[in-house]
């Protein structure tokens, strides 16, 4: 499985952003779903996971209420609406994929697949 994250970018605070997470292969519909980001100096956190039906959705406490993750398995993609970004949210944000097991999985050790990552800044 190879994942291909996009949509990162440079916005101001208090701006938007869409990520995309593009995945090969046949088995999407069958993943966990996770995002993941990493700021300069941090280790990776957690920010979302999705069920692999994307009908339950689950949110670190620093982005609950200002980001939603989704996903269309017709597609083989998940998504990240960032909205209301703040200077703290500026960091690398990878996708990742578990092959095993239900949502929700907090641990970045719990996934099989990453993507390479798209770098979000935010600007205040």
């Amino acid at each position: 499985v190879q994942l291909q994250a996009s949509g990162g970018g440079l916005v101001q605070a208090g701006g938007s952003l869409r990520l995309s997470c593009a995945a090969s292969g046949r088995a999407f519909h069958t993943y966990v779903m996770g995002w993941f980001r990493q700021a300069p100096g941090k280790e990776r956190e957690i920010v979302s996971t999705i069920s692999w039906r994307g009908d339950r959705t689950y949110y670190a406490n620093s982005v609950k209420g200002r980001f939603i993750m989704s996903r269309d398995n017709d597609k083989n993609t998940a998504y990240l609406q960032m909205n209301s970004l703040k200077s703290e949210d500026t960091a690398i944000y990878f996708c990742a994929a578990a092959s095993q097991g239900v949502a929700p999985k907090w641990e970045a050790n719990n996934y099989d697949y990453w993507g390479q990552g798209t770098l979000v800044t935010v600007s205040s």
